[in-house]
């Protein structure tokens, strides 16, 4: 599979508004989630750790699981996760994995998903009884984001409401959204709002 991320990487951390979002996210995931140090979390395309960089002192360990290799590259370059991050190179929803987690978040993946639903399967597969997934994307924009010519998108952003009764329907309670954040593309330009939905599994 083609590393869609290999350019992108080189510079991925050194961008304002990518930070300020990793940030307003991790945010918004402490503010709705309970964090304990006694947590194992699974944060699912992690990429270069930008999240994981906002949780990792609240908790026990994160397995950082991601497709892209030039990604997790910069996550494991980056000392201060490597007490408590786990790197995983792996495309977790045709090869799961064998573990069960407290929590599982993901900032900005989820567009990035075709098959929504299954992923919603093996993300609840992956959590223990009374655990929680924490999962930030766009609410449902007109396709103007991404360039057009952008690869490995299937989704402009996600309607609430529909999202909402996908995880109800796979078996989630306490389903709930907060606007975590608005990303401005440029001075002119609209702003997009990004959510966080938040749920459990009973």
């Amino acid at each position: 599979m083609a590393d869609l991320f290999k350019e992108k990487s080189e510079d991925w951390d050194g961008n304002d508004r990518r930070r300020n979002l990793a940030a307003a996210i991790g945010r918004a995931v402490k503010s709705q989630i309970t964090l304990t140090a006694d947590m194992e979390v699974l944060d699912f395309g992690a990429g270069t750790g930008l999240l994981c960089s906002q949780i990792a002192p609240e908790v026990k360990k994160i397995v950082a699981a991601d497709i892209s290799e030039s990604m997790l590259e910069k996550l494991s370059a980056k000392e201060a996760l490597k007490a408590k991050v786990e790197i995983i190179n792996q495309d977790i929803i045709t090869h799961p994995l064998a573990m069960k987690f407290d929590l599982i978040m993901s900032a900005m993946t989820l567009h990035h998903v075709e098959d929504t639903d299954h992923l919603i399967a093996v993300l609840k597969a992956n959590l223990k009884p009374g655990g929680h997934i924490a999962l930030a994307d766009l609410d449902a924009e007109d396709g103007t984001f991404h360039p057009k010519d952008a690869e490995g998108i299937f989704h402009h952003g996600f309607d609430r409401d529909d999202l909402a009764a996908k995880m109800t329907q796979a078996g989630f309670t306490n389903i709930s959204f907060v606007t975590a954040h608005s990303i401005q593309q440029d001075e002119r330009a609209r702003a997009y709002p990004v959510f966080l939905m938040t749920a459990k599994r009973d």
